[in-house]
């Protein structure tokens, strides 16, 4: 999911009664929510190193312990600079003048715990790999023991209601509270709890809701006939908003046949010419692109990969295309059918050797 979706699930989580436990749990799931993300800093290596390291290490079981570790050790050493800082200039008691013998250092609200703040933080983390499983990405949470990579693909990238909900959980809580400041009631230390109980069950449900449409549009696709070809597998990629629209992938011994479908009415729309992309052949050229750098990362990752030889380009090099067939659909954010997101390319020379890759159009230097 995007990052904005993280941090407020890290936020609403901790509203959920995790901030009554241990001081410092917002901080701490908020940023450990988003922290597997920081796999992103690969993309100073050049865009391959970026799609290769991305969703790695710290998107995995064996990871996220660590991680959970490193931002407690962060609050802890934040902790202690406030203590000493606080020790160093304490405060004045309120409502009464300003007198050494009587400042206080001012206590949290919640105790402090930190291995209850190290359990929280891992359970922020996993909120991160579950969010990111629910689209068609994928995860790899058995890194590197198992490789395979699992998607549930039934939401997609950014889901508005999601969103809605993460949002309302946050700033409800605010809105009611200056309603209660206006008739003089006492202001509660902890709010917002049953708010975001409310967002977090809702996400659940809809979650289930449209895992259930997803299973719906993989029969649908699977029951369809394709000119009496045999079908081997099926894929469903969800749409924004629009739980009952699918974008659907079935593969036959010679070509891929996509759809789009809808599970409200059951009905697949599909064009024989537009929507059938038959398999290319293998080529030198393809031999040698899917050895490289590109083409490791790239088909280790890739579910439905269409490698393609699209001859030689003006410069003279011969250039092979990688894209992955469950980006081939046209989105309110994404235009897929014209320009494939997470798509790379690799330039060879006369001599079949690679002069230049690209990946999403970046050159790798």
């Amino acid at each position: 999911m995007e990052p904005i979706t993280h941090l407020m699930t890290g936020a609403v989580l901790s509203r959920a009664g995790f901030n009554r436990k241990a001081a410092y749990a917002t901080v701490a799931m908020t940023i450990a929510a988003e922290a597997p993300d920081l796999d992103t800093l690969w993309s100073i290596r050049g865009p391959i190193a970026a799609f290769q390291h991305h969703r790695g290490i710290t998107h995995t079981f064996v990871g996220i312990p660590f991680e959970a570790a490193i931002i407690v050790g962060a609050i802890w050493l934040f902790h202690r600079w406030r203590f000493h800082r606080k020790q160093a200039h304490p405060e004045p008691i309120p409502n009464q003048p300003y007198d050494p013998t009587t400042t206080h250092i001012p206590k949290p609200q919640a105790p402090i715990r930190w291995g209850l703040l190290y359990c929280f933080s891992l359970i922020a983390f996993l909120s991160h790999l579950l969010l990111d499983w629910t689209n068609n990405y994928g995860v790899r949470p058995f890194f590197p023991f198992n490789p395979h990579w699992y998607a549930g693909s039934f939401v997609f990238i950014f889901e508005p209601l999601i969103f809605l909900l993460l949002l309302t959980a946050l700033i409800a809580p605010s809105l009611f509270g200056l309603i209660n400041s206006e008739v003089g009631a006492r202001r509660q230390a902890f709010r917002g709890r049953g708010w975001a109980i409310f967002a977090l069950l809702g996400i659940v449900a809809l979650w289930c809701f449209r895992a259930f449409e997803h299973e719906k549009a993989l029969q649908l696709a699977q029951n369809n006939d394709y000119n009496g070809a045999a079908v081997s597998r099926v894929f469903a990629s969800p749409y924004p908003i629009n739980p009952f629209h699918w974008q659907t992938v079935a593969e036959t011994p010679q070509f891929y046949q996509l759809a789009s479908v809808d599970t409200r009415s059951s009905t697949i729309t599909t064009s024989t010419q537009a929507d059938v992309i038959y398999k290319p052949p293998t080529t030198l050229a393809t031999l040698v692109a899917k050895r490289s750098w590109l083409g490791e990362a790239y088909l280790d990752w890739s579910q439905y990969p269409i490698v393609t030889d699209t001859g030689v380009n003006p410069d003279g090099l011969t250039v092979v295309t990688f894209r992955d067939l469950r980006f081939f659909y046209d989105t309110p954010l994404l235009p897929g059918r014209e320009n494939p997101p997470l798509s790379g390319a690799v330039y060879l020379n006369d001599d079949r050797r690679i002069v230049r890759m690209e990946m999403d159009h970046r050159i790798q230097h």
